[in-house]
C-alpha cells in the first residue's frame, strides 16, 4: 500500500537512505490539555490519524474542525538494522505549534511554531533493528498571539480567515548519518563572477577531513574543489563555472546545476554523501527596475494562500504542488507571491525547475486581541526565530526573488505601535542579515516602517477603472498610492525604491454562488463572465503601462473557502478562459519597453 505523500521531503539537500513515517498513526484530541496528567504518554490512544494530514482535513480520516488545544499522536517504528553503526535523525517537516517529542518514553526534542522542519537525534535514545515508540504532542492555542496566517481565530470561517490546522501537516520521516555528517548547505550564485559560492556546516567535523564538491550538468562534470576540514564551524568552496558549459536559470530556461557533496575521513574515505542543486542567476535593483540577470522581468504575480479542500495547508499530492503552478502560467502569470504561509518545500522545487517567480513570506497574522483596537497582529521575538528558520531552509532556492517577512502591518493602535515597529525592524534585519542577495520587502501594504527597505508597495482593490487609474497617476511625480488607516498616513515616506501594487483585483466571481457570508470577494461582483474580463483587463492594463511599476500581484489564484475571487475554484476546475487572461497579460509591460 503506497503512503501518503511519500515523496522526498528535503528535495534540496537529499540522501539516498531514508524511511517515511507518513500514514496511519494512533492519534487522541487532549480539549483541555491534561493529556499529559492522564497518562497519555504512556498508553495507546484513542483514534487513528492519516499523517502528514491535520485533524480538520478530510483527508486526516478525522475531520474535526473545532479548536483543540492539544493533540496527540502515537506510532512504534522499527529502526532499519541497517542503520545500526549510524546516528538516527527524525525529522518533522512542519507541526503546528508548540510541539514536544517523547521516543521511547524519553523526550527527544520541542520546538515552537507551524511552518518550520525540526529534527530529534535519537542517538542513545532508540536503537536500529528495535522498535521506537515515537509520542508526540502538539499544543495549539489559537486564541493565543501566534503566528498563525489565514487560520482563524473564531469557531467559524469568515472574511478572508480560513478552517484551522493543528498539528502535524506535513511529512515525518527518519534519516541515517554518521557520527561526522553534512548538514544542509548555503548555496550563492555569483554571476558575475562564474560561479557558486558554497557554505557547507558539518556536524561533528574534526581535522583531517576533507569536504569535495562536483558541479555537474547533463553532459557531465563541470568543475570539482575540496578544501580540508579545521575547527571551522563551517567550510565555503567555489565552484567555477567555465564559459563553454555557462547557462543562467531564467524564467523562460531554468537551467538547474547538480552539486555532489562528500565528507572524506583521514584515510580518504567517504563517510557522508548529499546531492543539491542549484541555479546560477542575479537580481539586482537598478533605479525603478528589478533586473533578474540583468534584464528587466515585470513581475506578473498571482497571490498563492496555498489552501486544499480535501488537505487545508497540505497538498493531497505532490502532483497538486507543482499543478498549482502550471494552472497559474497557464493564466499567464510568471510566479507567485506566497501568501501568508512558509509553503512545503516541495513546492519550491516545482518552482526552481519551472522557472517561476516566488516572493517568500511568514503567516505573520495571530489571533485577535482583546481590546477594541486590536486586530490579527500580536507579534513577539518568536515571530524572528522561526521567519529565521524559513530563510535558513529556503536561502538556496533560486526561484525566490524576494522576501516579505510580514503582511499588512496595522499601525492605528497607538499604544503597539512600538512593538510593531521593533518586529517589523527586526524582521528586516534578520533577512538581511541571512541573506544578502535579494529584495527585502519590509511589509507588503499599510504600514511601511523601515526607511532601508529595497522594496516599497501598496494594496489597491479599487474595482473601479478611473478611480483605479486616478490611485496610480501620481507615481509619476513621486506621489505614489499609499494605504492609510482611517484616513491617516501610517507609513515613512516613499524614498524612490521599486514600487508595485502587490495585491489588487480579487474580482468577485463563481457562477451559482449566493451572495451572503459564504461567498464574498472584492467591489460589486460582475453581471456577467464578460464585464469580469473587461475589469481584469483595464485592471492589468493601468498597471502594465505604468513605466515606474515593476510588476504586480493579482488576487488570487483560486478560491478559498468562502473567498470566491479566484481564477480558479478551490477544486482547481476553471472559471474563465485561461486564453484570454494570458493575452491580456502576456504583452510587454511599458517598463520593459525601456530596454527596447
Amino acid at each position: 500500500m503506497q503512503l501518503p505523500r511519500d515523496e522526498y521531503p528535503r528535495p534540496q539537500f537529499t540522501r539516498p537512505d531514508w524511511l517515511c513515517l507518513n500514514g496511519e498513526w494512533e492519534f487522541e484530541i487532549d480539549h483541555d490539555d491534561t493529556g499529559r496528567e492522564r497518562g497519555l504518554l504512556d498508553q495507546p490512544l484513542c483514534n487513528k490519524i492519516t499523517v502528514p494530514f491535520c485533524p480538520e482535513s478530510p483527508l486526516s480520516g478525522i475531520g474535526e474542525t473545532g479548536f483543540m488545544n492539544a493533540v496527540w499522536y502515537r506510532r512504534t517504528v522499527l529502526i532499519p538494522e541497517a542503520w545500526r553503526e549510524r546516528r538516527v535523525l527524525l525529522h518533522f517537516q512542519a507541526v503546528d505549534y508548540d510541539t514536544t517529542v517523547w521516543v521511547n518514553g524519553v523526550e527527544a526534542g520541542r520546538h515552537r511554531g507551524g511552518f518550520t522542519p525540526f529534527t530529534c537525534d535519537l542517538n542513545h535514545i532508540a536503537v536500529p533493528g528495535e522498535p521506537a515508540v515515537i509520542v508526540v504532542r502538539a499544543r495549539d492555542y489559537s486564541k493565543r498571539p501566534q503566528a498563525l496566517g489565514k487560520q482563524c481565530h473564531e469557531p467559524e470561517n469568515y472574511g478572508c480567515l480560513y478552517t484551522r490546522t493543528t498539528g502535524i501537516w506535513q511529512s515525518v520521516w527518519l534519516e541515517p548519518v554518521p557520527e561526522s555528517y553534512l548538514l544542509r548547505p548555503r548555496i550563492t550564485p555569483d554571476v558575475g563572477s562564474c560561479m557558486f559560492r558554497l557554505e557547507q556546516r558539518i556536524a561533528g567535523g574534526r581535522p583531517g577531513q576533507q569536504l569535495r564538491a562536483v558541479l555537474q550538468d547533463d553532459s557531465g562534470e563541470v568543475s570539482h574543489t575540496a578544501s580540508a576540514v579545521g575547527m571551522d564551524f563551517s567550510v565555503r568552496l567555489d565552484l567555477p563555472v567555465p564559459e563553454a558549459r555557462y547557462r543562467l536559470w531564467s524564467p523562460g530556461d531554468p537551467h538547474l546545476y547538480t552539486i555532489s557533496l562528500m565528507l572524506f575521513d583521514e584515510k580518504d574515505t567517504v563517510i557522508d554523501s548529499a546531492e543539491s542543486y542549484a541555479g546560477l542567476r542575479s537580481i539586482t535593483i537598478e533605479g525603478m527596475a528589478v533586473r533578474i540577470n540583468g534584464e528587466i522581468v515585470f513581475q506578473r504575480l498571482v497571490l498563492d494562500q496555498g489552501y486544499y479542500p480535501e488537505g487545508i495547508m497540505t497538498a493531497p499530492t505532490d502532483e497538486a504542488l507543482q499543478q498549482d503552478i502550471t494552472l497559474s502560467m497557464a493564466a499567464g502569470f510568471n510566479g507567485a507571491r506566497l501568501h501568508q504561509k512558509v509553503f512545503e518545500e516541495r513546492f519550491l522545487y516545482h518552482a526552481d525547475k519551472l522557472g517561476y517567480l516566488i516572493w517568500g513570506e511568514f503567516g505573520d497574522w495571530g489571533c485577535a486581541g482583546q481590546g477594541e483596537n486590536d486586530n490579527h497582529q500580536q507579534p513577539d521575538a518568536s515571530y524572528i526565530t522561526q521567519w529565521l528558520e524559513a530563510l535558513e531552509r529556503d536561502y538556496s532556492h533560486p526561484s525566490i526573488i524576494g522576501w516579505c517577512p510580514l503582511n499588512e502591518t496595522w499601525q492605528f493602535c497607538s499604544d503597539r505601535i512600538h512593538q510593531l515597529d521593533d518586529v517589523t525592524r527586526g524582521m528586516f534585519l534578520a533577512t538581511k542579515a541571512m541573506d544578502g542577495t535579494r529584495p527585502v520587502l519590509d511589509t507588503s501594504g499599510y504600514s511601511h516602517r523601515v526607511p532601508e527597505s529595497d522594496i516599497y508597495d501598496s494594496h489597491d482593490y479599487e474595482q473601479q477603472q478611473d478611480a483605479f487609474a486616478a490611485n496610480h497617476a501620481g507615481l509619476a511625480i513621486g506621489q505614489p498610492f499609499l494605504n492609510k488607516e482611517n484616513g491617516k498616513d501610517v507609513s515613512i515616506p516613499w524614498r524612490g525604491q521599486p514600487f508595485f501594487i502587490s495585491e489588487f483585483g480579487g474580482i468577485w466571481w463563481h457562477p451559482g454562488a449566493a451572495q451572503d457570508k459564504d461567498s464574498w470577494g472584492y467591489g460589486d461582483r460582475p453581471k456577467s463572465e464578460e464585464e469580469f474580463y473587461s475589469r481584469f483587463k483595464y485592471l492589468c492594463d493601468i498597471l502594465l503601462d505604468d513605466p515606474l511599476m515593476f510588476g504586480y500581484c493579482y488576487t488570487q489564484l483560486t478560491d478559498v473557502f468562502q473567498e470566491q475571487n479566484g481564477i480558479y475554484a478551490f477544486n482547481r476546475d476553471s472559471k474563465f478562459d485561461l486564453n484570454r487572461l494570458k493575452k491580456v497579460q502576456q504583452r510587454r509591460a511599458a517598463i520593459e519597453e525601456e530596454e527596447v
